[in-house]
Order: C-alpha cells, then structure tokens, then sequence
C-alpha cells in the first residue's frame, strides 16, 4: 500500500515474521535469477549476471533499511495473506497478476536471449536498464521507511492506527512506491535488453496506473485526511502529469 502514514516505530524489533519478510525478499532475487538463466538456458550471460547481481543487491539493502529504520513494517508484511482483513477484493485481482507478471518477465527476458527475438542490445541498453532497476529500489527502500503502514494491498489499517502524513518522497507525489514498482518493471526489460520483456513491463505499468488510480479512489474516500493530503501533493505518481 503506497499511502503516506505516521511514522515508523523506532522501539519495534524485528519478530518471526520479520525474518519471513526478508527471507521472502532474498528468496525472490533467487527466483528471478533462476527464471532468467533457466529462459536462456545457460549461465554464460554477463548482462545476465549483472541484472541478478544488482536485483538480489537491492533486495538485500531494502531489507537492511527497514529492519534498521522501520522493523514494524517487516513484521507485518510477514504476516500471512489471511491476516490482511479488509483487503479490497479488485486488489487481489490486480495483485494476482502482478505476481505473474513479475515472475514471466525474467523468464522471457531469458528465453529472448536463448531464441534471440529481439536481437542483441547495445551495452549502453543493459546499462540504463540496471541503473533504473537500482534506483527503483532505492525509491522502494525511501517510501518504505518512511511509511509503517506500507503493506502489500490497499485496505484501510483501523487496528494499526492509519493515519495520514507527508513525509520523505511522499512530499512530491502520492505513490512513490508504485512509481518505483513501474521503474522496475521498465528497468528490468532494458536491463536483460529483451523488447519482449519491455512490452511485458508495459503492460505491468498500466497494471499500476490502474492500481492507482482504485487506490486513490479508496484512500480519499475512506482514510481521514487524505483527500487534505492530496490537495497539497497534487500528484499520483508523475509531478507535472498526474
């Protein structure tokens, strides 16, 4: 959830369910990186390398900040999907794809690289790419720290509290997490230098767009104070356009 909320608490340490979270986020550098060699069908890829390297990096670094700086949030995203009572039910929809999405990308990055569809980019390609996907996730890592109540679907958070504040990137656009997660999705096609990876990151940017926009909808128009907040940080996720 990429709505700006009251402060981290400094007192929390992690619990199991915090270890969860970042066994989770180390589990998924694995699994993307399996899925991209698998698609290409050898592990003789420097660019490959490269991407899996700076993608695990930026799984390790967020889950380093957070269990420093915000370790609340690690444990509640830890938390079994059961426990996410009042989760809108379009969310789980949206969600289901993402996942998807999220997983197909690498695998038909690495397939492009085996079958050669797209043909060969050039370095300066691969090199734009990583550079997004490493800012992307220092985006993720910023909006997180900031925002306890950054949890993985959009419901309004009664038993924990939810309230509204501008702070960190949220001072600039309303869901600085959802930017980040469309930078990547972007970053991650230029960085295996797959158009067919592209097309699939596309199409997970309009899934956010979307996501967006529902969750804007359902922030204004049940979580005190935001419709406030939005008045003062205009934009969604890209200043000057919307």
């Amino acid at each position: 959830m990429s709505s700006t909320t009251s402060s981290p608490t400094q007192a929390s340490r992690l619990d199991k369910y915090g270890f969860n979270c970042i066994a989770r986020h180390v589990f998924m550098g694995i699994v993307v990186a399996a899925l991209l060699f698998g698609g290409a069908g050898t592990t003789d890829w420097a660019w490959g390398w490269v991407f899996s390297i700076v993608h695990l990096l930026g799984w390790i670094g967020l889950s380093y900040a957070l269990a420093r700086w915000n370790p609340e949030l690690l444990n509640q995203r830890g938390r079994r999907s059961r426990d996410l009572t009042g989760t809108k039910r379009w969310d789980w929809l949206l969600l289901g794809i993402y996942s998807t999405l999220v997983l197909v990308q690498p695998f038909v990055g690495g397939l492009d690289y085996r079958y050669g569809w797209t043909g060969r980019a050039a370095p300066v390609v691969y090199i734009v790419g990583d550079v997004l996907v490493a800012g992307a996730f220092a985006l993720l890592t910023w909006s997180m720290v900031v925002n306890r109540h950054f949890e993985a679907t959009v419901r309004i958070q009664e038993a924990r509290d939810h309230q509204v504040v501008a702070a960190g990137p949220y001072r600039y656009v309303r869901h600085p997490g959802y930017v980040a997660v469309i930078v990547t999705f972007l970053g991650v096609g230029l960085a295996v230098g797959s158009l067919a990876a592209l097309v699939l990151g596309a199409i997970g940017t309009l899934l956010f767009i979307v996501r967006t926009a529902l969750e804007d909808q359902t922030l204004q128009a049940e979580l005190p104070g935001y419709a406030e907040f939005a008045q003062r940080t205009r934009y969604r996720l890209l200043p000057g356009v919307w």
